[in-house]
C-alpha cells in the first residue's frame, strides 16, 4: 500500500517511515501541508498519516481537503499530544478515522495502521505470507510453519519471532522489542522478555544446523543471525 506521511518532525517522520516500510508499504513523506496537498492533486495514496502540529496549513483544512481529493473511504490517521483532547475532537470531526498519542510506539503504529488498511481494502488483504528459509509466517491467522509443519506459538511469540526475522542481522534493543511486541504494556519485566525469547529460540529450533542463531547482545538486546550465506 502507498501511504502518505505528513510530519514536520524529521525524527518522527523517519520512525514512521521505517516501521511502515518494514511492513512492506511504500511511504512518501512531506514536511508541509502545502507539499502534501500539491502532491495529492497529481497522485492519490492509499492512506494518510499526519501529525496534527503542522504550521503552514490548519490541520483541519488538510484533512478536509485531502478527503475531497482522495477516493472515498481512504483511511486517515493523525498524531497528537496526550493533552490534545480538543485536537482529537477536531480531527475526528474533520473526517479522520483514528489517531495516535505521542510519543509514538512502533508496535501500536503498525497494528493500528494495518487494521485501518484491512477495513478500508478488504479485498486486498488476504493472508499475508512471509517466508525465511524453512520458516513461513501467515500473518492474518497468525500461523507459523517450519518446513510446512505448524509450530504452536502464542500471539506474542509469533510477533516476536516475526520481528526477529524481519530484522535478520540487526541488533534489536530491549526497548525496541518492548515497543514492537508488548504494545500497550508500560512495564515488562526483563525476565518476561527473556522467557519469550527463549521459547521462540526453542520452538523454532533456531540453531546453527537450521541456518539461524538467536543470540543476546550484551547490555543491549538480541540479534537473529543467518548462517551459511
Amino acid at each position: 500500500m502507498k501511504i502518505a506521511v505528513l510530519d514536520p518532525d524529521r525524527t518522527q517522520a523517519d520512525l514512521i517511515t521505517q516501521v511502515l516500510t518494514q511492513a512492506g508499504h511504500v511511504v512518501q513523506t512531506f514536511g508541509s501541508g502545502k507539499d502534501l496537498l500539491g502532491q495529492l492533486r497529481k497522485d492519490a495514496c492509499d492512506m494518510l498519516v499526519m501529525d496534527w502540529h503542522v504550521h503552514d496549513v490548519a490541520p483541519v483544512d488538510i484533512l478536509r481537503r485531502a478527503k475531497e481529493k482522495l477516493p472515498e473511504g481512504t483511511p486517515m490517521m493523525f498524531i497528537t499530544n496526550s493533552s490534545g483532547e480538543d485536537d482529537i475532537v477536531a480531527g475526528k470531526d474533520a473526517g479522520a478515522d483514528d489517531y495516535l498519542i505521542k510519543p509514538l510506539r512502533r508496535g501500536e503504529l503498525l497494528v493500528r495502521t494495518q487494521a485501518m488498511l484491512r477495513r478500508a481494502y478488504p479485498s486486498q488483504n488476504g493472508a499475508e505470507q512471509l517466508t525465511f528459509g524453512q520458516y513461513t509466517f501467515e500473518t492474518r491467522p497468525g500461523r507459523l510453519l517450519m518446513s510446512g509443519v505448524p509450530i504452536e506459538v502464542t500471539h506474542k511469540e509469533f510477533y516476536l519471532a516475526l520481528l526477529f526475522f524481519r530484522n535478520i542481522g540487526r541488533p534489536l534493543s530491549r526497548a525496541y522489542i518492548h515497543e514492537s511486541v508488548w504494545i500497550r504494556e508500560t512495564v515488562v519485566p526483563s525476565r518476561t522478555m527473556d522467557t519469550h525469547v527463549s521459547r521462540v529460540r526453542n520452538k523454532l529450533q533456531l540453531r546453527p544446523e537450521n541456518g539461524f542463531r538467536l543470540v543476546p547482545v550484551y547490555s543491549y538486546g538480541y540479534r537473529l543471525e543467518k548462517l551459511g550465506g
